[in-house]
């Protein structure tokens, strides 16, 4: 032990415990705390790669006390994927060939919109196109 008034040296500053004992210490104070109870945990997001949580909400909208069958599910599934996909090709040919440069290309509604227009044959599509309007303006006024 040193002289009092004398300063100590490292190693007497450091008294008996490790230095490893000092960084457990300092490792929980950068973690943030967790809750051990669960409440405010939001369920885990669904799947992205599957529309399937959206049609029995569309279904209830359309006909309360209808439901779908797994199979149904993945049709539908499929079918919305398969359409998405149409979509989306021709609205980005649309934008590629509208803008006068191709660097910087963004579908916008508008492609959004002739490309259902062109894939969609009569009044499915003029309701599509309805029904997407109605869409835009409502986001448009929540934003």
């Amino acid at each position: 032990m040193a002289e009092p008034g004398c300063e100590p040296s490292s190693e007497e500053s450091l008294g008996t415990e490790e230095p490893s004992a000092a960084d457990p210490k300092s490792q929980k104070q950068k973690q943030p705390r967790r809750c051990g109870h669960g409440r405010h945990r939001r369920p885990p997001p669904p799947r992205p790669d599957s529309f399937a949580t959206y049609f029995p909400r569309v279904l209830k909208q359309v006909h309360e006390g209808l439901s779908f069958s797994k199979k149904a599910v993945s049709v539908m599934d499929s079918f919305v994927k398969d359409i998405f996909e149409r979509i989306a090709d021709e609205a980005a040919h649309l934008a590629r060939s509208t803008k006068g440069s191709n660097k910087h290309s963004t579908i916008s509604s508008r492609e959004i919109q002739t490309a259902v227009r062109l894939l969609l044959p009569g009044e499915i599509g003029k309701h599509a196109v309805s029904e997407a309007t109605k869409a835009v303006i409502r986001f448009q006024r929540h934003e």
